[in-house]
């Protein structure tokens, strides 16, 4: 596909609106021996939403322990515990959605769409982003103190609105300024991360609320229950399986991610995914945790998949990156990562 022109990339962002969605969250790991403190306030979450006023929940399992992303109704329910890690910061989910008057004419989906109108800017002005793709949206997190930087950063791009009481109110630099505009830093050449491809296939997936509690046992065995029999912590990931599941419940819209094996466990006529029904491939970012300060992370994957066009989801954890990219362009991602490695000068 032919590249926009700057004029065509303006006048397609132009017509796009920014949210700031009406949610505080928090970021938190529970690790994998201290779940057992946790899987009453979990599925409380999950299957019990009315009980807890939780309107954003995210549940990922990795290799490593389960991020839990959920908003201060739901945080609430979570006791403090040597097992549960909290992140310090407060985060906002800001989403980009078309204002009806026209739309990229990219046809990739995902985080592909936004790497060069907001993730690409947002990581030149050093504002750290924890991304959280789903099947319906693309959810990008941001630090609060960071706002008046965002919103300086994206207005010239995009209509920005901020949910309040069930509103979008307009909202400009002046409106969210604490004095602070741009970060004003230099920039710098950020870290090019180690990345590792699992053999795992993976399906995008969604549920109507209401079949919820039908595969209620099915879930909590998955989540809680089940390991994958091809991982072994001693293998490398890059040649093996590895174990991720993605559970999201936010503004009651259900987001799965899983494997096609974990899919297998399913009654296959609740779970619907694209008329496409195509498998995705793992790029898993990054040799050791990343933390949460370091700035360009994501549009270090998201800017060449950008470039070419190819559509990904992206799921930030605790610990670790995701990309998800079309099977059918693995081979292609792999050479371009590898690339990008042998030249981070350029990158």
């Amino acid at each position: 596909m032919q590249e926009q022109s700057s004029g065509e990339e303006l006048f397609a962002t132009r017509n796009m609106d920014l949210h700031i969605l009406d949610h505080r969250l928090r970021v938190t790991s529970i690790s994998k021996n201290g779940l057992v403190n946790f899987t009453h306030p979990l599925i409380k979450l999950i299957f019990l939403r009315n009980r807890t006023r939780c309107k954003f929940f995210s549940l990922t399992e990795t290799p490593e322990n389960y991020t839990v992303v959920l908003d201060e109704e739901g945080f609430k329910e979570l006791r403090p515990s040597e097992h549960l890690q909290v992140e310090s910061s407060i985060w906002l989910p800001l989403n980009v959605v078309s204002n009806g008057n026209a739309s990229s004419s990219s046809q990739a989906v995902g985080v592909t769409k936004i790497a060069k109108s907001v993730i690409a800017p947002l990581a030149q002005q050093h504002v750290s982003v924890f991304m959280l793709s789903t099947y319906q949206t693309d959810f990008i997190l941001v630090k609060e103190k960071d706002l008046s930087v965002v919103v300086s950063t994206l207005e010239e791009e995009f209509n920005i609105y901020k949910e309040e009481g069930g509103e979008s109110v307009p909202v400009h630099c002046q409106d969210v300024s604490n004095g602070l505009h741009k970060n004003g830093r230099e920039a710098i050449q950020p870290t090019v991360h180690p990345v590792l491809i699992p053999k795992n296939q993976f399906c995008v997936m969604s549920l109507d609320p209401d079949t919820l509690p039908s595969i209620a046992t099915t879930l909590i065995d998955v989540l809680f229950y089940s390991s994958s029999p091809k991982e072994d912590p001693q293998s490398s990931p890059s040649q093996e399986c590895v174990k991720f599941f993605s559970f999201s419940l936010i503004d009651g819209y259900i987001s799965l991610v899983m494997d096609t094996e974990a899919q297998r466990q399913f009654p296959a006529d609740l779970l619907f995914t694209s008329s496409s029904g195509e498998l995705w491939r793992m790029v898993r970012i990054g040799g050791q945790p990343l933390g949460f300060d370091e700035c360009g992370i994501v549009a270090q994957i998201s800017q060449p998949l950008a470039d070419s066009d190819i559509s990904a989801y992206y799921i930030s954890t605790f610990s670790f990156d995701h990309a998800l990219v079309p099977e059918e362009d693995i081979v292609s991602v792999t050479d371009m990562l590898q690339h990008q490695r042998n030249e981070p000068a350029t990158s």
